[in-house]
């Protein structure tokens, strides 16, 4: 059983897959000051939310690309619901490799939220993100950083190396790096850190009291042991998430 399928499995009930509040997710919207017309990208779209939700309060057009064939058709039935199917669409690909066929650009905003091992990191990520975007357009990059006291246990326990992502300060300077200027950012919270992963809880118990049989009741059950534990001990108070708004940076 691979990340992806427990993802899809502990994720079933929410709709946003990252620890944005419904709140924050259009706060973020307001912040890209987003009109009816423009064009966005989305690079492991996940359910779609973020997508359905700005074409439907904001009139924007769009583009959702993600691997899991769990998640996309969820994402194709929320356009359909909210009435923006015409103007948004979901593709089941490789989010890079889509990307990379030059098939997609000039987009007004690119977006990966959560899933900048796409390409490789922050920067490789931020590379693929360029190639679809028009001259001054916007990049959303949603990212964990770790607290600057973070002892070195909490990274084993997290299954997480130390360098794949940064402090706040080395994340904006992970984003000058990599050719971006910084000007917003959204940061998630103790509690909607706990709204995000404490309700996988929930899910994958229920799931597991109706699954026992299931092949895979062992894994997902030692992956809801290790979940509560890590979030409780290590997850809250060391490890944050945001989405950084950002554009090229001048020379």
């Amino acid at each position: 059983m691979n990340v992806l399928n427990m993802h899809e499995i502990a994720e079933a009930g929410h709709r946003i897959l990252n620890p944005l509040t419904e709140d924050k997710l259009m706060l973020l919207a307001d912040i890209c000051r987003l009109r009816p017309g423009q064009r966005l990208l989305d690079l492991a779209s996940g359910k779609g939310e973020m997508l359905c939700r700005w074409a439907d309060a904001y009139g924007i057009e769009g583009h959702g690309v993600d691997i899991s064939t769990v998640f996309v058709p969820v994402a194709r039935e929320r356009a359909a619901e909210l009435g923006v199917a015409d103007r948004v669409t979901f593709e089941l690909n490789d989010a890079a490799d889509a990307v990379k066929s030059g098939e997609h650009s000039g987009y007004d905003i690119v977006a990966c939220i959560g899933a900048t091992w796409i390409g490789g990191g922050l920067a490789g990520t931020a590379d693929l993100m360029l190639r679809a975007l028009r001259p001054g357009g916007v990049v959303l990059i949603g990212e964990p950083y770790w607290a600057d006291d973070t002892p070195d246990e909490a990274y084993d326990a997290l299954h997480t190396p130390r360098d794949a992502f940064t402090t706040l300060i080395g994340t904006h300077d992970r984003l000058e790096a990599a050719g971006l200027e910084l000007l917003e950012m959204v940061l998630a919270d103790g509690d909607s850190w706990d709204r995000y992963a404490a309700a996988q809880w929930w899910t994958v118990s229920d799931w597991l009291r109706g699954n026992r049989a299931h092949p895979d009741a062992d894994a997902m059950r030692a992956y809801l042991a290790d979940a509560r534990r890590t979030h409780l001990q290590y997850q809250r108070r060391y490890m944050g998430w945001g989405v950084f708004v950002c554009r090229v940076a001048e020379d």
